[in-house]
């Protein structure tokens, strides 16, 4: 690496920290202030730092748009698939991960269990959001008339004795998912599967994406199930934690209605 692009390198990450003066950043350097002025007028040309005032610098608009364009790029599939795979080596269950399309969920990546009693599943499989834990915890989060629209557009196909049947049965199960934080679907899509999702935040903290845990009711009952909540959410965290999303970005006590794309 040159001499110049590593110092340059090191004033922006001094300047992460906050506003420093020209004489601290030469010092963080270990060269004289001459050398450090022509560094900072050079990132301050592409404004990579701006001038706060005549001795005084701080990170530019540049840097954090090339950081906003490469937040943008992540995949999360991509991004997530070491935590699925981490997840699901935990008690050799099997993970899914998926999105939303229109009104129905889709599975984009999964993990299959190690157990002999396996659930039906593939990559590209299409599932109602109602009756499905990743479904809920999807659209758990929307701003209050968007979860009572898209409600309202569900046709609500029974699939179990278990399955929700109303949009008023919906919109009060996905407030108790936004209230806690995960959902679960107790044998409602499949009666032999029961399973709990958490969301995945982007750097904007929108959901947009869920995991979960699907285990055959034969192999493990709906209490050891909630046992492995932790390391759900734990993955779920990380993937978001990857993406961007920092856990400060959604109240802790009322997540943010966020302005999402409408279904």
């Amino acid at each position: 690496m040159s001499q110049s692009l590593e110092r340059g390198l090191t004033l922006l990450t001094a300047l992460a920290s906050g506003p420093q003066a020209l004489d601290q950043l030469a010092q963080r350097l270990g060269v004289h202030k001459s050398t450090a002025m022509r560094l900072l007028r050079t990132l301050e040309a592409g404004r990579f730092v701006r001038r706060e005032d005549v001795h005084h610098y701080r990170l530019g608009s540049t840097l954090f748009d090339l950081a906003h364009r490469a937040l943008e790029d992540l995949d999360v599939r991509g991004v997530a698939r070491p935590y699925l795979v981490e997840l699901g080596e935990t008690g050799g269950h099997t993970v899914h991960l998926a999105t939303l399309d229109d009104d129905q969920v889709v599975y984009i990546d999964k993990v299959d269990s190690k157990h002999p009693v396996r659930m039906y599943s593939r990559i590209g499989r299409r599932a109602p959001v109602h009756c499905t834990a990743v479904g809920k915890a999807l659209v758990a989060e929307w701003p209050v008339h968007k979860r009572r629209r898209f409600a309202g557009q569900l046709n609500y196909p029974r699939f179990t004795a278990g399955t929700i049947d109303s949009a008023e049965r919906f919109l009060a199960e996905l407030d108790r998912v936004r209230a806690q934080g995960y959902a679960v679907d107790r044998g409602e899509h499949e009666d032999f599967i029961h399973c709990v999702g958490a969301p995945i935040h982007n750097h904007r903290g929108e959901v947009v994406a869920a995991v979960s845990l699907s285990v055959p009711k034969v192999v493990l009952d709906f209490d050891g199930l909630l046992g492995l909540l932790d390391d759900v959410l734990r993955a779920a965290g990380k993937v978001s934690a990857e993406l961007g999303w920092r856990r400060g970005d959604v109240n802790g006590t009322q997540p943010a209605d966020f302005a999402l794309k409408s279904p």
